[in-house]
C-alpha cells in the first residue's frame, strides 16, 4: 500500500480554557469517536481544575501569533499558505516535512515564547493538543483557505 504525501496540513488549536471538555458547542474526547454532546457538569468540572484565567487573545497577541508562525515557516523552510489568528484559536494551513502534530506543537511552543516576553505572569495559552488533518487533494487544499480567510 503506498501512502501519499499531503498538499499541506489544517491545523488548529484553541486557546486555554475556551473550549473546555462538556462545552454547549460540542467537543472532543481522545478515543471517542465525533463530537461529544454538551455536559455542564463535566465543563465545570474542567473549569475547576484550571490552572490559571482563560485566554482570549487580543489584536496585538494575535498580531504576535500570525508573526511568529511565519517567521517560523520561514525558518524551516515550510511553505505557509494561510495563518489566522482569532480570539480564541488559531488556523494555519501549512505544506511541512514533518508530522502535523509535530509542526502544531512547534508553532505552539514559538507561539508561547513570544507572548510569555510580552506578557512575563503568564506560560499558559494554548490547550493541550489540538486538530491537524492532512490535506490530499487540490480542492480541499483551497477550501481549506478559503475557510480559514473567510469563513471565521
Amino acid at each position: 500500500m503506498t501512502v501519499s504525501t499531503p498538499l499541506a496540513y489544517h491545523i488548529t488549536w484553541t486557546t486555554y480554557g475556551t473550549w473546555l471538555p462538556g462545552d454547549l458547542r460540542g467537543w472532543v474526547k481522545e478515543g471517542e469517536p465525533g463530537i461529544q454532546v454538551p455536559n455542564p457538569e463535566r465543563e465545570e468540572m474542567a473549569r475547576r481544575r484550571m490552572v490559571a484565567d482563560a485566554v482570549t487573545l487580543d489584536e496585538q497577541q494575535r498580531k504576535l501569533v500570525e508573526d511568529t508562525v511565519r517567521k517560523h515557516c520561514r525558518i524551516r523552510g515550510w511553505l505557509l499558505h494561510v495563518v489566522r489568528a482569532l480570539t480564541n484559536h488559531v488556523h494555519v494551513v501549512v505544506a511541512a516535512d514533518l508530522d502535523p502534530e509535530k509542526v502544531r506543537d512547534q508553532f505552539k511552543a514559538w507561539c508561547t515564547r513570544r507572548l510569555s516576553e510580552q506578557a512575563a505572569h503568564r506560560r499558559t495559552w494554548w490547550t493541550e493538543k489540538g486538530w491537524t488533518k492532512w490535506i490530499e487533494k487540490e480542492e480541499y487544499l483551497e477550501n481549506a483557505i478559503r475557510y480559514v480567510l473567510e469563513g471565521q
